[in-house]
């Protein structure tokens, strides 16, 4: 059975912290995993290429937010900073959690005429996104 994106949270758990809480509402969030690289083992043997997994290959995650000045003021302050992340499906992630820790970073989005003005929140990985 197909679910909506509705109900979609980036969640922050502070260092020392033993439960997260909603970090800022979001308007997308990215791919929450990639493909692993691909590794040649094919010989003068084989009549096609063959491949084994290699190391699984994540992106900067990134999500779209409305701008606004005290949120990203918040959010600028966890910079740099090694945190823990999630990404919950339902309020309480009971229809999925997606947790990693990184490193975040926030900026404004460019943007034109009679457009709403947004934020660009990046979280580099520094550890595998697991499910729950």
């Amino acid at each position: 059975m197909a679910s909506s994106s509705y109900k979609t949270y980036l969640m922050h758990k502070a260092s020392g912290g033993t439960d997260y809480a909603k970090l800022v509402d979001i308007k997308d969030f990215p791919d929450l995993g990639g493909e692993p690289e691909m590794l040649e083992t094919t010989t003068l043997s084989d009549a096609i290429h063959t491949y084994v997994m290699g190391i699984q290959s994540l992106d900067a995650l990134t999500f779209t937010c409305n701008y606004d000045k005290t949120k990203f003021t918040e959010l600028k302050a966890l910079e740099g900073v090694a945190e823990n992340y999630a990404v919950y499906f339902d309020e309480d992630g009971s229809d999925g959690m997606f947790t990693f820790t990184g490193q975040l970073s926030v900026y404004a989005a460019g943007k034109g005429v009679n457009e709403v003005r947004e934020m660009i929140v990046s979280i580099a990985p520094n550890t595998p996104i697991t499910f729950a």
